[in-house]
């Protein structure tokens, strides 16, 4: 059973006024039941804008809108948080324009935890997605929450990393959690569900809309303490993202990549504007405060066999040639197939277009 103020807060949310006005009131009435009876003339300030407010926020709701998020809110594991609610997340109440509510499906608590959000590219490369699946597994197993987009790519693997590290996450959507977006991590929300949280400040029903993302990343950093972006273009919502955690005061980490890698640019760019470099988990951990994790450490110390590391020295962190690989280990055509399906499946390497990728 849905209470009065949650259902207080759905109005809320939906009264077609800006936000910045319901923020206004919520200053002077907390309480969500009293801030839609407040008298919004009171509010006036000279502009034409606020002139024309002449009444409270409950007329301004459009009664079939909330019925849909009632209906929505009373099924198992969903709820509604605002912002002046004891569970609204600290960190992002703390930001220059927090949502005024915020739609929940999962574990709600995770939002009093302290997080690291980690985006990137929605191309990322195989050595890309490597390292951000093992920096989120590290963050999540010392105690972090890692908190991402949803998007596919980068995104999706460092929800994924969080997930089987026996860790939590959580996915800030940019559509009302009625769908998901995009449609192929249907599964992956699921399991964000059952093991983390969805959240989004946005209605029941609302689709996907451009100008939405931009706030989604607003939140992203906004939850979080610290931000690592790990492959990203220069112009890229990760950037973005980037830009947001040092306007609102927090960290902003940076993986480097091959100074020949389109995806490189961003993380390089944020370094060279002062992010902060970092290779591992442990070194994020370590920023932050001293954390230590073992399976950062066993992943530091593991060591490729002897029987791999002549083909292994001759093939780059980015794409590599069977050819190149033959130049560079003297070694002929078929001696090195052989050993690159052996190493491959020993995910010591992976293959692309290019030929093939060291992994470690």
């Amino acid at each position: 059973m849905l209470d009065d103020k949650s259902r207080a807060w759905i109005n809320l949310a939906r009264a077609k006024i800006p936000d910045a006005l319901k923020r206004s009131v919520l200053e002077r009435c907390p309480d969500p039941r009293e801030a839609l009876r407040f008298d919004l003339e009171s509010l006036n300030t000279g502009s034409r804008r606020s002139r024309v407010l002449s009444r409270n926020l409950s007329a301004l709701v459009d009664q079939q809108d909330v019925a849909q998020d009632v209906d929505w809110c009373l099924m198992p594991q969903r709820s509604v948080i605002g912002l002046t609610d004891r569970l609204f997340p600290p960190q992002l109440r703390e930001i220059s324009c927090p949502p005024i509510a915020i739609f929940c499906e999962g574990d709600q608590k995770l939002l009093r935890r302290q997080m690291i959000a980690m985006v990137g590219s929605r191309k990322p490369t195989p050595g890309g997605l490597k390292i951000a699946e093992e920096m989120a597994a590290v963050v999540s197993a010392a105690g972090f929450t890692v908190v991402s987009g949803l998007a596919i790519g980068i995104d999706t693997i460092a929800h994924v990393g969080a997930l089987s590290a026996s860790g939590s996450t959580i996915g800030v959507c940019a559509t009302g959690l009625d769908r998901v977006y995009p449609r192929q991590n249907t599964k992956l929300a699921r399991d964000i569900v059952d093991k983390g949280v969805l959240i989004s400040e946005f209605p029941v029903g609302t689709p996907v809309r451009k100008h939405h993302f931009p706030r989604r990343n607003r939140m992203i950093s906004g939850l979080a303490i610290a931000t690592v972006v790990v492959e990203a273009a220069i112009r890229s919502g990760s950037l973005i993202t980037a830009g947001f955690a040092a306007d609102q005061g927090r960290e902003v980490f940076a993986v480097p990549g091959s100074v020949y890698s389109p995806v490189s640019r961003g993380p390089h760019h944020l370094i060279r504007d002062g992010a902060c470099l970092v290779e591992s988990g442990d070194q994020i951990l370590e920023a932050l405060g001293g954390f230590n994790s073992n399976l950062s450490n066993q992943n530091q110390h593991q060591k490729p066999p002897q029987w791999a590391i002549k083909i292994l020295s001759a093939i780059d962190f980015s794409p590599t040639s069977i050819d190149q690989i033959a130049e560079r280990s003297g070694l002929t055509i078929s001696e090195i197939c052989a050993m690159l399906i052996r190493m491959e499946c020993e995910k010591l390497i992976t293959s692309c277009s290019g030929g093939y990728i060291r992994l470690m």
